[in-house]
């Protein structure tokens, strides 16, 4: 190889780091618009993140922000954030959508950038309010309107607004729609199902997954270990929104199985109780190059060694963090239980345990990952270790974001050298990361 070309690799091949980050906490739907859109709970928890630096917030290069529910008052979300948060009319700011995985696209985008040389340090986040999902017309109420405003005589407008059914105004729930995949006809909790019934996930180790998640939240919260990552939120009215609130302590299988499964009547697996929560967030991290560290004195916290993303079947989309965190291992010479700690996002307690499943099958594993035999059986008391989705919600443009933060912080916490934090992702596809703890 020429020296040029060594460079080149060289270059191509930048260390890049997560130097600090944050995020508002998670707060509940509560069947009504909540108090933030995506911007605003970007903006709650960027404005302390760049207060803190010691380095003014132009000296960013850029901002990328995943939301998958973009507001028509925020379009771009990334740029309108990067406004607010006073970085200058100058910052370059886009905004990615790959569903659940949009608040890691954003991170492993910039991680690309750094690890090439283009930029030195990017502001990475992702935000949605799901509360604040709007509702919309059927298309045959659209297709009535457009009529009615092509009328042009009276007599026209009038047999139009005779034509009227009162179901056009019958409104449709927009985040029901987004949830449902338009190739296989499944809403996501059909897709657990359908995991569930695969590979024999029981409506008990269901529940009890959820369980030990939701008390491993409520732990967390009371020792203090999000203090270094989350942010309050304040609200126009002056409340103080200073922690998640969708825990639930003292979970325990008995209580849940009183709850009716919400998707496949009367025999399902899926239950409100083991499912993610419909969600409102906001999570940002700060990344950086080897140069920037130097430069500004600053504290890494993980370097990022490596990302995969995967796709799959749609209807079996609960599967993609097996897919993407394999390949990740395939390609660093590393095994399922080389890992020290995982996150992996819990859309359903199903689906996360299905995951499990399939790294035992030799099958699977021979056929659809290329291994000569299982992966191995995955540790549960290194998976998750602070709760998941199942009690902090999951509001989806950021959740991939909040699990490469946390992680991070966990590791530093708890002195374990490597992670990996996957996701599943809506339209059949996964994403993984993995951390080195600095």
């Amino acid at each position: 190889m020429t020296a040029a070309a060594n460079q080149m690799r060289n270059i191509q091949n930048k260390p890049v780091y997560i130097v600090d980050g944050s995020r508002t906490p998670f707060i509940k739907a509560r069947g009504e618009p909540g108090p933030f859109t995506p911007v605003d709970l970007a903006v709650q928890c960027g404005r302390p993140l760049l207060l803190r630096q010691p380095f003014a917030a132009n000296n960013i290069d850029q901002v990328i922000l995943g939301c998958v529910n973009v507001i028509s008052e925020e379009m771009n979300p990334a740029r309108v954030a990067a406004l607010r948060l006073g970085m200058g009319d100058k910052m370059t700011a886009f905004t990615v959508q790959i569903n659940c995985g949009s608040g890691m696209q954003s991170i492993d985008t910039a991680y690309k950038y750094i690890r090439s040389g283009v930029s030195d340090m990017i502001l990475a986040g992702g935000a949605e309010a799901l509360s604040q999902a709007p509702l919309i017309f059927r298309q045959e109420a659209v297709e009535w309107f457009a009529s009615l405003a092509k009328a042009k005589s009276m007599k026209e407008k009038v047999m139009e607004m005779a034509s009227v059914n009162p179901k056009y105004f019958s409104p449709v729930i927009s985040l029901k729609r987004g949830l449902t995949d338009p190739i296989v006809d499944l809403d996501m909790g059909q897709t657990a199902e359908k995991l569930a019934y695969l590979y024999g996930v029981t409506r008990k180790q269901a529940d009890q997954y959820a369980a030990n998640s939701q008390n491993r939240l409520a732990k967390a919260q009371a020792e203090g270990y999000f203090e270094g990552e989350l942010e309050p939120a304040f609200g126009r009215d002056s409340t103080v929104y200073d922690y998640d609130d969708g825990v639930r302590p003292n979970s325990s299988v008995e209580k849940l199985a009183k709850l009716d499964p919400a998707f496949e009547k009367p025999y399902g697996q899926v239950t409100p109780g083991n499912s993610s929560q419909i969600t409102d967030g906001a999570s940002w991290v700060l990344l950086a190059s080897e140069e920037a560290v130097e430069k500004h004195k600053l504290q890494p916290i993980a370097a990022i060694k490596d990302s995969a993303w995967a796709a799959l079947d749609p209807s079996i989309m609960g599967l993609g963090p097996v897919l993407s965190a394999t390949e990740i291992m395939k390609k660093n010479g590393i095994e399922l239980n080389d890992i020290d700690l995982w996150e992996i996002n819990e859309a359903f307690a199903a689906q996360v345990l299905s995951c499990l499943k399939a790294w035992e099958d030799d099958e699977f594993c021979r056929d659809i990952l290329g291994l000569n035999s299982a992966a191995g059986t995955l540790n549960q008391d290194i998976l998750n270790v602070d709760g998941g989705a199942i009690g902090l919600g999951h509001p989806v443009g950021a959740s991939g974001n909040r699990i490469v933060l946390h992680l991070a912080n966990a590791m530093q916490r708890l002195g374990k050298k490597q992670g990996i934090a996957t996701e599943c992702i809506g339209g059949g596809q996964g994403g993984a990361m993995l951390l080195e703890r600095v």
